[in-house]
């Protein structure tokens, strides 16, 4: 039976070689004048905040950067930017980086807003009034998060990742400006461009597929599967980092209005556990699930599909098991092509903790919308797996 659907979208979108310049003349017609810079050390050290600055100074915008953001970042983060951004009376956030800048500013934009804990908004939904505005300039192609109404968190004294599902978080200008792009390292280009494949994997067998995210995740798993290796062996191919940014915007368009699964839930738990890189617990994680969720037939006939979009020879006739272990198959091969060799032994994971991680997955908020609702111990043997 058919539903309604709600879909969400970013307000405006700057895209493309050179797009930071398109940025004053949105600053003037927002009327922002006061803005929090929120980024990470490194962007400061390669001069990429220093652009964005002269763009605000040109605009005559008074702004204050908060340059404390570390991978996986925590409650304890947050709670220190959102400090500077009221100090100032903020009434816009400019985040510079990838996924844990951007998401650094959503939660301090709610917490703007609406007051309270960063506790108290994960899960779905549970904001009355939308962030203070953000303004998500991305410098990777992976996380998606400058498009999405997700925003991920790490409990300091948990240790675990708690996820955030809100459409108050929805950024209102996303630039994706490839220029931007041309200096990340190989080893995240790698993570990034494989978190964005898996976002449009998982967002294509999730139960909230409908055929626009469909289009767009096949289309993102196609790009990426052409472009990521190219990305990754000359980091300064415009068409290459152009492209990916493209994927990696698309594929979080799909996973934001389809949702994600048991990979991400997992590598929520492992990252929170023991602060690994989110996007190198997916590659690792990705085959695994997919041969767990590959046993149902319902799900292998959207293998195959994703199969094709990978680049395996496929047939009609073909049967969607072997459509699905090809698919496997292939993931596996573009790890192997990027130099993602590693296993979760290697990365320090103890064996002992697997249960504990497992719990902490199946109560993941990205758990319920994959195709095959695991038990506890389903999970701890993927994990086994790949051990």
């Amino acid at each position: 039976m058919l539903k309604a659907k709600k879909y969400n979208l970013v307000e405006t979108n700057l895209f493309g070689p050179g797009a930071i310049q398109f940025l004053p003349d949105e600053f003037k017609r927002r009327n922002y004048r006061r803005a929090l810079i929120v980024t990470d050390p490194s962007l400061v050290k390669v001069g990429i905040v220093a652009k964005i600055e002269a763009i605000l100074s040109q605009r005559k915008i008074m702004y204050t950067i908060f340059d404390q953001v570390c991978p996986n970042p925590t409650v304890a983060i947050v709670d220190q930017g959102l400090a500077q951004c009221q100090s100032m009376n903020a009434d816009c956030i400019i985040a510079i980086g990838g996924g844990s800048p951007i998401d650094t500013s959503k939660a301090i934009g709610i917490l703007a807003t609406n007051g309270g804990t960063v506790q108290s908004y994960m899960g779905v939904n549970k904001s009355q009034r939308p962030a203070l505005p953000i303004i998500a300039i991305n410098t990777t192609a992976g996380t998606g998060s400058e498009v999405t109404t997700f925003y991920v968190i790490t409990d300091d004294k948990t240790s675990s990742k708690m996820v955030a599902i809100d459409d108050n978080c929805t950024v209102r200008i996303a630039v994706n400006d490839p220029e931007l792009m041309l200096s990340m390292p190989k080893t995240l280009t790698v993570t990034t461009g494989m978190d964005a494949l898996t976002h449009a994997i998982e967002a294509y067998v999730s139960i909230n597929a409908n055929p626009l995210t469909d289009k767009d995740a096949l289309w993102a798993i196609r790009t990426i599967h052409t472009y990521l290796p190219k990305a990754v062996e000359c980091g300064e191919d415009i068409e290459a980092r152009t492209m990916m940014a493209h994927a990696s915007y698309i594929a979080g368009i799909a996973f934001s209005n389809a949702g994600l699964g048991m990979v991400h839930a997992m590598a929520h738990s492992l990252g929170g556990f023991y602060n690994l890189p989110h996007g190198l617990c997916n590659a690792i994680l990705l085959p695994y699930v997919m041969e767990y969720n590959g046993r149902e037939k319902e799900v292998q006939k959207r293998y195959k599909e994703v199969a094709a979009a990978l680049g395996v020879a496929t047939t009609p006739w073909m049967m969607p098991y072997k459509a699905t272990m090809d698919a496997i198959m292939e993931v596996k091969k573009l790890s192997r092509r990027l130099g993602l060799n590693h296993r979760l032994s290697s990365l320090g994971v103890k064996e002992s903790d697997f249960e504990s991680l497992a719990t902490l997955a199946l109560s993941d908020t990205c758990m319920p919308t994959n195709p095959i609702q695991p038990s506890l111990q389903d999970i701890i043997n993927v994990y086994k797996k790949a051990f």
